[in-house]
């Protein structure tokens, strides 16, 4: 009974281990990308959407680079136990474009958040004939600065 009992602690702690146990991705935040840029996400509303500001650390302009608003949703996770998907536009405050994320956060073993997610900027152009040059694609890794205090009315803060 006791090679049992301890057969049964041993596999209960190696679950523990398995990236699926390892916590739920709260969005709400502070994350800063790998070029430096910040993006503060504040608490989801019951609909799941939420709202925020984002901080570029680069752009291809002369003008002030400005804090920009965003606006997003979370999409509840799925039956198989994957983190949330989501997405969000920035309206950029100090340039003729805009631009869409659509990303997954992601939660390690050891309890740390990272968002993966790709993005299309599109920037206006004088005619039709320039439409060739007006998007532009990529991809950004975020993690988490701090975390804000969380009053999030759709999921339990964690």
């Amino acid at each position: 009974m006791g090679s049992l009992r301890c057969c049964l602690l041993l596999a209960l702690a190696l679950l523990g281990l398995h990236p699926a146990a390892a916590g739920k991705c709260d969005l709400q935040g502070l994350w800063r990308n790998e070029l430096g840029s910040n993006m503060t996400l504040l608490a989801l509303d019951m609909d799941g959407t939420f709202s925020g500001s984002y901080h570029t650390a680069v752009a291809a302009t002369d003008k002030q680079i400005l804090v920009s608003p965003l606006q997003g949703a979370l999409q509840p996770p799925g039956t198989k136990g994957q983190q949330p998907t989501f997405g969000f536009t920035v309206q950029w405050q100090f340039a003729d474009s805009t631009t869409v994320f659509v990303g997954q956060c992601f939660v390690d073993r050891r309890g740390k958040e990272v968002l993966e997610t790709a993005w299309l900027l599109r920037e206006g152009v004088p005619s039709r004939r320039d439409v060739w040059k007006a998007t532009r694609v990529g991809t950004s890794v975020f993690t988490r600065v701090k975390a804000l205090p969380c009053v999030s009315l759709l999921l339990p803060c964690g």
